[in-house]
């Protein structure tokens, strides 16, 4: 019998965790399936990864192969005396048997067999980017995605086939959130369970808000008399208009709290929205406006660059 050393064809070490075996594998599988590689050779080295996958992923499988000891690859090897099993009512001969097949009927699991239970194998997870706008992420909304995806048919084998998900995503939503649907992605085989389907979560900028978490910002712009002598102004928020008051003296860049004008959370409540003032001049002052302009510089005792004087030799 010749000898194959699975761990050495997934390209792993031989004490590997059964994730880090499973990640190998479907890497491989990947790379060397018939649909996909161009490697002539592809379909010999897709067929040894899955035998190596079929052996190393099933502990029971994996200690017995385990028992047989470490050789050379393609050296012919004798399993010991005590490694002898039945399979059915016959008597298994190690001399006409390739390693797949010693390990294809172990504990009653040869397909075909009396009693044999085919393996389980749970359905692939996908994951993919949901793009959505800032108001789909405020109300909550429902997506359509056409993706083409990797699954098994019935022989085993990877293809890749279009599907189409519509997914529904909450309302609140962040930029960069990872959402889990489970069951929504690849089918299990001989009842295994369905794979997870994983969306990203990203938001389209908006030209006016600014996220973070589930605050927004807004820019306020006021006019020098707005911000002087306080105002009420409307402002906008992504459940509508809203009338903001603002107080006597209000500096630029001041920051003026709407509570509960942001985005919802899981808790039922919901983000604030900060305005923050920008003072804005008129771009074409009229003849009239500007001689009251000149009238307060000349009453004025204000002074914005007071403190350049004390602080310049500091």
């Amino acid at each position: 019998m010749k000898y194959k050393d699975y761990y050495s064809i997934l390209g792993i070490e031989r004490g590997a965790a059964a994730d880090a075996i499973k990640k190998a594998y479907r890497k491989l599988a990947q790379k060397y399936h018939p649909d996909v590689s161009k490697d002539p050779k592809g379909e010999a080295k897709f067929k040894e990864v899955a035998e190596a996958y079929s052996t190393l992923k099933d502990p029971e499988k994996r200690a017995a192969y385990d028992q047989l000891g470490s050789h050379r690859p393609g050296e012919d090897f004798q399993p010991p005396p005590n490694w002898n099993r039945q399979s059915g009512d016959a008597q298994f001969s190690f001399d006409e048997a390739d390693l797949a097949d010693l390990f294809a009927g172990l504990s009653g699991r040869h397909r075909g067999g009396p009693g044999g239970a085919p393996l389980r194998m749970p359905g692939e997870d996908y994951e993919v980017t949901a793009r959505i706008s800032l108001a789909d992420a405020y109300a909550g909304t429902e997506v359509e995605l056409n993706l083409t995806v990797p699954e098994h048919d019935e022989k085993g084998i990877v293809r890749r086939v279009p599907r189409l998900f519509k997914v529904r995503i909450p309302k609140g939503a962040t930029d960069g959130q990872r959402l889990r649907l489970a069951g929504r992605g690849g089918k299990g085989m001989n009842g295994g369970r369905d794979g997870d389907l994983y969306l990203n979560i990203a938001l389209h900028p908006h030209p006016l808000f600014r996220l973070s978490g589930h605050d927004l910002y807004i820019d306020l712009p006021l006019a020098p008399w707005e911000a002087v002598l306080g105002a009420t102004v409307e402002v906008p928020t992504l459940g509508g208009e809203v009338r903001l008051k603002v107080p006597p003296n209000t500096h630029a860049g001041q920051q003026l709290r709407l509570t509960g004008r942001g985005l919802p959370t899981p808790g039922g409540k919901a983000g604030d929205l900060f305005a923050l003032a920008q003072i804005v001049v008129p771009v074409a002052a009229s003849e009239h406006e500007r001689e009251l302009f000149k009238q307060l510089a000349q009453d004025s005792t204000f002074n914005p660059r007071a403190h350049f004087k004390s602080e310049a030799g500091k």
